[in-house]
């Protein structure tokens, strides 16, 4: 045998190597692995990313009665979800029209419900303060989370334009309090 070579006796002579990892240690890894998996084939534990949401086509509103900053109350998908539809004056992700800038969210706050009527900041283009926890929410891209408790963005409602009319068409997101957005 040759001076090289040298034969572990125990886990404790290999400390230090490049390629140290015990049983235990994979084990360990494996089973964490192994439960993140199992965990992606249960329904609601997936991906957390927004989801968009065909729904029912409804007319909201004509696009020639849309003033800048001035946010029109709506009800999309159904009766009880108060949504807002307004035209911002400059480009907005999701919108609409020939500038690009009609986009309708839910009026609840993603973070515990509470209702947002007459929280559209015109000056910076956004929704907020939510009365419950000050959440503000940034209207030209997505809706996304600004400031506050709020983890989620605001429900978008998806639009579309034909002769002139905006018609709500699904929702990116999942509104308030619900595990599906049709009530």
């Amino acid at each position: 045998m040759s001076s090289e070579f040298k034969i572990l006796e125990t886990d404790s002579d290999g400390e230090g190597r490049a390629c140290q990892l015990s049983r235990r240690r994979f084990l360990q890894a494996a089973g964490v692995g192994g439960a993140t998996l199992a965990m992606l084939t249960v329904p609601g534990c997936g991906t957390l990313m927004a989801r968009t949401a065909r729904l029912p086509s409804k007319r909201l509103a004509s696009l020639a009665d849309l003033e800048v900053d001035k946010p029109v109350t709506v009800m999309y998908p159904d009766p009880k979800s108060m949504c807002m539809l307004v035209k911002l004056g400059v480009p907005a992700g999701g919108g609409v029209g020939p500038d690009g800038d009609v986009v309708a969210f839910s009026m609840s706050c993603p973070h515990m419900g509470m209702t947002m009527i007459g929280a559209y900041n015109a000056k910076h283009k956004g929704m907020g303060p939510c009365p419950s926890h000050l959440s503000r929410f940034d209207l030209t891209r997505y809706g996304i989370v600004v400031s506050g408790h709020a983890t989620q963005s605001l429900p978008q409602v998806l639009l579309e334009v034909k002769e002139g009319e905006i018609y709500a068409t699904g929702l990116r997101g999942l509104l308030y309090g619900r595990n599906g957005n049709l009530g």
